[in-house]
């Protein structure tokens, strides 16, 4: 069915304007209503006058050129992945976003300004699903805050709140095992050594400086005191078996609606087992940042999906300097409204960024 991949410009010199129409006719069907085309119902909504004999010779170039596809025998032509691939590079027309919807929005992102980042994510992928009848997501990597201050606190003779204030003076606690027979001097000592040397870094910079420090700690700091400081970062640092990266998806219901049979439900539930895989989180972020702007990948073109046959459409958001913190996307059917949706993902990507790089 699918022939080798084939550039834009290969398959732009092949084809005259009759057969571009046909083409693009053939598709925009498809991405409507998901139905093939025939050669009858074709000849009578061209532009030009072409008997149906003279479209059906059309759609057999068409066809050799790995383009479209009958889907049974004598039905009407559907595009394959590579003509979908050709479409969205060729012919499709990203539009912007009216005044009113990029106000709509900004507006459903900034209700959960005040509340707590989960809300944002969960707002901004309903959002998403809402408007492009999809699945929505959001992808976001676990902060790495600039360290401010560090204190350790004993709870039980074998546990201690360990307190990290970040440089937008988030807070994260965490309950922590004590070494054995540690005492409160060296609770103490143990965060003056982090506040003293290494304040102003982010975490993952803290641990490479331990590295490099590592006989100045020796000189510093007792065993009980350096086994404590690395049990604190390690926590911190997700080590302790916490997701550094989250997935919301809302919006899984849409992609029930108008599957055709058993074969259909099956790639469905190959899609949710793929979305459930953590490992899928990262792949996410790389594809998201393989790129600038808003990247298509449709059907098998990234391995993630490939199986279920699913389209993804994805950005990432960066933080205030620049690094990459998630992504947000939606995922469906092949057929999805591409030239609707581009604008809306990468407008909400902006949206996400404004409002990560204040602090939310």
């Amino acid at each position: 069915m699918e022939k080798s991949a084939i550039t834009v410009r290969d398959v732009s010199k092949a084809l005259d304007e009759r057969s571009r129409e046909i083409f693009r006719r053939i598709v925009e069907t498809y991405l409507e209503s998901g139905e093939p085309l025939g050669s009858r119902n074709l000849s009578r909504i061209l532009p030009m006058s072409l008997s149906p004999a003279s479209v059906r010779n059309v759609m057999s170039d068409l066809e050799e050129l790995g383009l479209i596809y009958s889907p049974h025998i004598s039905a009407g032509r559907l595009p394959t992945q590579t003509g979908l691939r050709f479409f969205v590079d060729a012919f499709m027309q990203v539009g912007n976003l009216s005044q009113d919807e990029r106000g709509s929005i900004e507006r459903q992102m900034r209700s959960s300004e005040d509340q707590p980042v989960e809300t944002l994510y969960n707002e901004a992928s309903r959002m998403l699903s809402g408007l492009s009848r999809g699945a929505g997501l959001v992808v976001a990597a676990k902060a790495d805050p600039i360290l401010k201050h560090v204190e350790f606190i004993r709870l039980e003779p074998t546990k201690a709140l360990a307190v990290l204030v970040g440089d937008h003076n988030q807070v994260e606690n965490r309950i922590i095992e004590l070494p054995a027979g540690i005492t409160a001097s060296q609770l103490t000592e143990a965060a003056n050594f982090l506040n003293a040397h290494l304040s102003g870094q982010t975490l993952h910079e803290v641990r490479s400086q331990l590295v490099q420090l590592k006989e100045q700690v020796a000189q510093e700091l007792d065993v009980l005191s350096q086994d404590l400081v690395a049990r604190g970062l390690a926590i911190w640092a997700g080590e302790d078996g916490d997701k550094s990266t989250r997935l919301i998806v809302r919006g899984r219901a849409n992609l029930l609606e108008g599957l055709a049979g058993a074969e259909d439900v099956d790639r469905l539930r190959l899609l949710f087992d793929d979305l459930e895989r953590k490992e899928s989180l990262i792949e996410i972020l790389n594809l998201a940042d393989s790129g600038p702007g808003v990247r298509i990948f449709i059907g098998s073109e990234n391995k993630l999906f490939s199986l279920s046959g699913s389209s993804l459409i994805v950005a990432p958001y960066r933080d205030g300097d620049d690094r990459i913190v998630g992504a947000v996307g939606v995922i469906g059917p092949t057929r999805l409204n591409y030239s609707r949706i581009v604008p809306m993902v990468d407008y909400t990507a902006q949206v996400m960024a404004k409002l990560t790089r204040s602090g939310h």
